[in-house]
């Protein structure tokens, strides 16, 4: 049954979505620490975890979870997708009426969850968890981020907030807009920032990984940051209207100077250190544009395909004939009643 269909007694009240990418060591760490603090909430829950194309004993490692636990929920990926398209999968097959995606690495505090979960029944819709303190982080990661994090409430036309992660609680109702987001090319902290609804933030320390080695390099990292500028702004498109405008107008002055210079002066033989410098500094203008305009049309092309976001190659504890989610209203007029209850 599906996730956004599944109605009464037995629905989880929480889904945790957890993407995976070779993290044998950090899996049993994590739900040693993790189940206590989610049983501690209420007995129905699930983990969803989305095992994206490990090299590893990662799917091994999670099968003798479920084996011991069949509300350990796996979702086996034919290859690797990617972290947004892995956690986007998760989302898409939880059920919970409450849903908390969490990397495994333990520096998303699970001890957090109990504070949102409070929020959440209090009746806020979206719960934010935010990084008061990232001296856990590198120089340079917390440098890069601060500035992306500038550059993004500059140009998005999204409210972006600073320092908060994918580490969120969502009720079912903004789970079931977020289902309906399908393009391909996927930033899902803006993703999740374009949602609305009643919002609040919780603030937390970010500690070190509990074990194995972060996945994100620094060229991964910049692809990410480049996607949510793209997929958010239309601004450095526009730009280029007034980059034009700005050159054309030099230009024009620069040709009256020569102008009156002649008249006034002679014709002199222009020198070819300044010829090529002008030449080759418009090229690069032209060629930047051209590559600017070449992100947005690349993404057009990946979008009008309409290929399948994800591919699972197994399912363990879920619906085996579920591969996209399937929104229903069914549950809607209970929604709120059951939280607060």
């Amino acid at each position: 049954m599906s996730g956004l269909e599944a109605t009464g007694a037995g629905r989880p009240e929480i889904s945790l979505v957890v993407p995976v990418y070779n993290e044998e060591e950090a899996i049993p760490l994590f739900l040693e620490r993790v189940t206590p603090i989610i049983e501690q909430i209420s007995p129905r829950w699930e983990m969803v975890f989305v095992n994206d194309g490990s090299s590893d004993r990662t799917f091994s490692v999670l099968r003798e979870a479920n084996r011991q636990d069949s509300r350990v929920k796996i979702l086996d990926f034919s290859r690797n997708f990617g972290k947004e398209i892995a956690l986007t999968a998760g989302i898409d097959h939880s059920t919970g009426r409450a849903v908390v995606p969490i990397d495994v690495d333990l520096q998303d505090p699970p001890e957090l969850i109990v504070e949102m979960v409070a929020k959440w029944r209090e009746g806020y819709d979206v719960v934010l968890a935010a990084r008061k303190d990232r001296s856990s982080d590198s120089w340079a990661k917390r440098s890069t981020a601060s500035a992306f994090y500038r550059v993004m409430g500059r140009l998005s036309s999204v409210d972006i907030p600073s320092n908060v992660g994918d580490f969120r609680l969502m009720d079912r109702r903004a789970v079931e807009v977020l289902c309906q987001y399908r393009e391909r090319q996927r930033f899902m902290k803006g993703l999740f920032a374009s949602l609305g609804f009643r919002q609040v933030v919780v603030e937390y320390a970010r500690p070190e990984r509990s074990a194995g080695e972060t996945k994100f390099r620094p060229l991964r990292l910049w692809g990410l940051a480049l996607e949510g500028i793209i997929s958010f702004s239309t601004t450095p498109l526009k730009i280029w209207t007034y980059i034009g405008a700005s050159c054309a107008l030099i230009s024009t002055l620069y040709m009256l100077w020569i102008i009156g210079k002649t008249l006034v002066l002679g014709n002199p033989v222009p020198g070819y250190a300044s010829l090529m410098t002008v030449m080759l500094f418009m090229n690069g203008i032209m060629l930047t544009g051209l590559g600017v305009i070449g992100e947005y049309v690349a993404r057009i092309f990946n979008e009008v395909k309409a290929r399948p976001l994800y591919i699972v190659r197994e399912q363990i504890g879920l619906d085996e004939g579920q591969t996209e989610p399937r929104l229903s209203d069914d549950d809607a007029p209970s929604r709120y009643g059951s939280r607060r209850a």
